[in-house]
């Protein structure tokens, strides 16, 4: 059998602010979004806290979110019940909750189409690898996975997938984590970590998405255990503070796998987006050496491209997504691979070959390539 990891980056609607040329363009807007909502949630706002919500309503880049149409070039308010802010003709604005249950809404992402080449190049990702347990990261949600499985994969002449499962997770942005699997993969069971509290704030929770476990059953019979992950990105925010949020989440997973492990199952993989490098301290607990996990990339059966990163360039400081095996499931490995052909290699191919679809980084199919083993299983 076959298993796959790649992170899509959307398949049909992105956020506008996350679909510019680079992400340090979008980066001061996603840290504006993320702590205005931030500070919504708070029981009571604090004369501090409600300062700081107009510095940075006021702020070019968020221009229009003091205006009547609540909206900048990137952002929504949803105000939905009840009373936000009051906006004077003579006077400056304010604003007047004075806490969570005073209104209803939030802010919003603005999104936008994605283009229909970029799409099918997604699908010809999924077409060349042709896993039979195929896990997908940042999908919009199970409708668009669905809908996608449905009339992008034929169009490209790939073959659909029998089982199409997601559960939405904590980010609000619209980048879950999915699956799919051939006929003869049943999804046994689906356990969801979406609530897991995070042990430095319990009213915070320790994924950004989840930790959803799926546990596949084999033609052959034998259990595959799932752990599909999206850490917390490195791309804006604290540095500090992102560092530590991965720290744990890392420690959560470690103790879900070895949770696992005292109740019997062997064959367990921990796939995904990791957002983060090898050598990097909030990976130890899962790369260090008290668990044993094999990264596909470093075993002998893999087979690369001379690139140790599946992040963008391919460099090394962009190795960030994995596929992480239980010493039971690395037994069983028969080969291992990168699909890169999806990403942007820039003009002409100069980096590294893409498909010829790709004529642009707008046509590209995401920034990341999508890893595979073939076990024995």
């Amino acid at each position: 059998m076959r298993l796959a990891t790649f992170n899509v980056e959307n398949m049909f609607e992105r956020p506008s602010i996350m679909n510019l040329s680079s992400w340090e363009k979008g980066k001061p807007v996603l840290e504006d979004f993320s702590r205005l909502n931030d500070l919504i949630q708070k029981p009571i706002y604090s004369q501090t806290d409600k300062q700081e919500m107009l510095d940075i309503m006021k702020r070019k880049r968020n221009a229009g979110l003091l205006e009547l149409s609540q909206e900048s070039k990137y952002m929504w308010l949803r105000v939905i019940r009840g009373k936000f802010i009051k906006r004077p003709k003579n006077a400056p604005k304010e604003i007047v909750a004075n806490g969570r249950n005073d209104w209803i809404g939030w802010f919003e992402l603005k999104t936008e189409d994605i283009k229909e080449v970029a799409i099918e190049n997604t699908g010809r990702v999924i077409r060349e690898v042709d896993a039979d347990v195929f896990c997908v990261v940042e999908v919009d949600d199970r409708i668009a996975l669905k809908r996608f499985n449905d009339s992008v994969i034929p169009k490209i002449k790939g073959k659909k997938y029998n089982h199409v499962m997601l559960i939405d997770g904590n980010d609000d942005r619209g980048i879950d984590l999915g699956i799919m699997t051939r006929e003869w993969f049943e999804i046994e069971s689906i356990v969801s970590h979406v609530d897991d509290p995070d042990e430095k704030d319990e009213d915070e929770r320790i994924f950004s998405r989840d930790c959803p476990e799926y546990t596949i059953k084999t033609p052959a019979g034998n259990r595959l255990l799932v752990l599909i992950n999206h850490f917390k990105s490195k791309g804006y925010g604290n540095p500090k503070v992102s560092n530590s949020k991965r720290m744990r989440q890392a420690e959560r997973v470690k103790q879900i796998y070895s949770d696992r492990l005292k109740q019997g199952f062997e064959f367990i993989a921990i796939v995904g987006d990791l957002n983060d490098t090898p050598g990097s301290p909030p990976m130890q607990p899962l790369l260090g050496n008290e668990l044993g996990l094999t990264d596909i990339m470093t075993h002998v059966k893999f087979v690369g491209d001379g690139r140790v990163g599946t992040y963008g360039d391919g460099y090394a400081n962009n190795k960030i997504d994995y596929i992480l095996m239980s010493p039971k499931l690395a037994n069983k490995i028969i080969a291992g691979g990168i699909e890169r052909r999806g990403v942007w290699g820039g003009k002409k191919g100069k980096l590294f070959p893409h498909f010829d679809e790709i004529k642009s980084a707008k046509d590209a199919a995401s920034d990341h390539a999508a890893l595979w083993v073939d076990l024995d299983l």
